[in-house]
């Protein structure tokens, strides 16, 4: 099968991958629970590069971290009796405690990234005119079901979900079929099916086929529909099922 490599702008960075572990995880970001956080962040790695994702060397970097950091919290502590009277030499620091400091600053940044954003949002709502009634137009909007952008590990996590779940299903072959499946071919596809099914589909309903190659060949189209900006995925909360639309379709693309 032909290989595809596919590199997409919403990687924000492995502090940012971080973050959204230990939220996903509800931990304190001061009380990281290490060997979880690390095994959590190493399967998204070995996910990326299953799924032939080209990884940044910042990623990588982070894992070796991880790692390092994980060594030195399985290392035996020192008896305190036995070197009470060494206590300054061996009273070592919290190896996690650079790494903490690291995402506190970066979601303080993050934060502040999107409070600006909001007030951008809010001032572009702003217009010189003469103040008038919008309660009617604020009811609607509010009967409007709210939607946010499924980030790229909302999609590795459902793709992975789907993965499992077709496994399942495949019979065991004995025989080697090699059959190439065209990337342009299939985002022409589910543009098509999006067509037929008034712009919106379900993000599982795209992937009909069986066999992991072809799996494979759709979840990579909708990574490169999605940064031709063609398409959106969208959840109506975070971890929920993903819906598929056309970019003119979205509730959520200014």
């Amino acid at each position: 099968m032909t290989q595809y490599n596919v590199k997409l702008d919403a990687f924000e960075g492995p502090l940012d991958l971080l973050l959204h572990l230990i939220n996903k995880a509800e931990v304190d970001i001061y009380d990281i629970p290490v060997a979880k956080i690390t095994d959590q962040y190493m399967n998204y790695i070995h996910k990326m590069q299953r799924f032939e994702l080209d990884i940044a060397s910042e990623y990588l970097v982070m894992a070796a971290t991880l790692l390092a950091i994980k060594s030195k919290m399985l290392l035996p502590k020192h008896d305190d009796d036995l070197f009470a009277e060494n206590e300054d030499i061996f009273d070592e620091d919290d190896p996690r405690e650079d790494l903490i400091n690291r995402l506190i600053e970066y979601r303080r940044y993050k934060e502040a990234a999107d409070t600006l954003k909001e007030r951008e949002k809010d001032r572009g709502l702003i217009f010189s005119k003469m103040p008038s009634d919008l309660g009617p137009y604020i009811d609607e909007i509010k009967k409007e079901p709210q939607r946010i952008n499924a980030s790229l590990y909302d999609m590795l996590d459902a793709f992975d979900q789907l993965m499992k779940r077709k496994t399942l299903k495949i019979p065991k072959q004995t025989k080697i079929h090699r059959e190439d499946f065209p990337l342009e071919k299939r985002m022409e596809e589910i543009i098509d099916i999006l067509n037929q099914c008034n712009g919106r589909t379900s993000f599982f309903q795209l992937f009909e086929y069986e066999e992991r190659g072809q799996l494979i060949v759709t979840f990579l189209a909708v990574l490169e529909l999605m940064k031709a900006k063609k398409i959106v995925c969208e959840q109506d909360a975070n971890f929920n099922d993903i819906s598929v639309c056309r970019w003119e379709e979205s509730t959520i693309v200014g």
